[in-house]
């Protein structure tokens, strides 16, 4: 399955404009021949608290729309960071769009970076999502869900091969994207794939280094930490049973000492 991973510059406030980018984007992902093509966080409204309250859209119109457009036309998984509002509430969410334009997946950031205040604008989302795309069954996390083990230790329990990271992750913290990345992957023998946001949102400059890690740690394409950049991966479900199959991580861990799924 070839992946492509989008590092985008946003233009905060400016959905239109930065639609024009995911379809540009997804257009040359498809030209290359990917399978899928996965966007950075908040991909429509750019990385602002007040903006993404003011600009965010019901997923009944808006960008959501425009996805599932393009992925239809172009034949190609779409994965991508929005806004979501639903009954007043604004979430940090990720849409999972199939081939045929259809809503295959939806996911709501569940650990809010209280650090910048993600927590007083934005509602938190209160499960775990999977789904399947070209037979690989793919986890779903946001940014700072990174940080938490036990989330890419639930979904690779739940069965897992590759998580997928929508990320909007600021400098001076670049080092922390790549070993968390790294990390995820090797202690769950699974795939990562990060793609980050370039740029500048306000005060928050963004780190870029999109990735893709496989379950080995062995990183197969990278970015640069600046600008606009497609990369692209190969993944394959043999990788992921080769892996596993070499180190019986999963049966050895002692359930026994500690808290169990």
């Amino acid at each position: 399955m070839r992946v492509a991973l989008a590092q985008i510059v946003c233009e905060v406030g400016n959905v239109a404009a930065n639609c024009s980018t995911l379809q540009r984007v997804a257009r040359q992902a498809s030209e290359e021949g990917c399978d899928a093509v996965v966007f950075p966080e908040m991909a429509d409204t750019g990385y602002d608290m007040k903006a993404i309250v003011e600009k965010a859209s019901t997923w009944d119109s808006g960008p959501l729309q425009l996805l599932q457009e393009m992925a239809s036309q172009l034949g190609i998984w779409i994965v991508c960071g929005l806004s979501e509002r639903e009954q007043g509430d604004v979430y940090n969410a990720v849409a999972v769009v199939d081939r045929n334009g259809k809503l295959a997946a939806r996911y709501r950031k569940a650990h809010l970076f209280t650090a910048v205040g993600e927590d007083r604008f934005l509602k938190r989302g209160d499960s775990l999502t999977l789904t399947t795309i070209e037979g690989m069954h793919w986890g779903v996390m946001v940014c700072y869900d990174l940080r938490f083990p036990e989330m890419a230790r639930s979904l690779a329990l739940k069965g897992a091969e590759v998580i997928v990271v929508p990320s909007a992750f600021p400098f001076p913290r670049v080092s922390h994207w790549c070993t968390l990345l790294a990390s995820r992957a090797i202690e769950n023998q699974m795939y990562l794939v990060g793609a980050n946001r370039a740029g500048a949102d306000g005060d928050i400059t963004f780190c870029g280094s999109s990735r893709v890690v496989d379950p080995y740690g062995v990183v197969l394409a990278s970015a640069p930490e600046a600008g606009e950049h497609l990369i692209f991966a190969e993944i394959k479900k043999s990788r992921v049973a080769e892996i596993r199959g070499s180190m019986a991580v999963f049966e050895d861990r002692r359930r026994d000492l500690y808290a169990q799924e």
